[in-house]
């Protein structure tokens, strides 16, 4: 593989980051979830050829925690159920 192609192939997968991190937000926010911290870890796309962006979904409070808790529970119980 050339430099090129290791380039667009990092490229290619810095893009799939981007768009996995702005699903997770427009599906966090469809439940009234926002996580302040939800990125693209800039650390793992350092360099020539990063091999896998890492999401990083962040800190948040207490009380955001507890509603994320509840969505998956109630989707787990919902794909249990169904």
């Amino acid at each position: 593989m050339t430099i090129k192609e290791r380039h667009r192939a990092a490229e290619g997968r810095v893009q799939a980051a981007e768009d996995a991190v702005a699903r997770l937000k427009e599906g966090f926010s469809g439940v009234g979830i926002t996580l302040p911290s939800l990125r693209i870890d800039p650390v793992s796309c350092a360099g020539s050829d990063p091999v896998s962006p890492l999401v990083d979904l962040g800190r948040c409070n207490l009380d955001t925690a507890l509603r994320l808790s509840v969505v998956l529970e109630a989707q787990g119980q919902a794909d249990h159920d169904g």
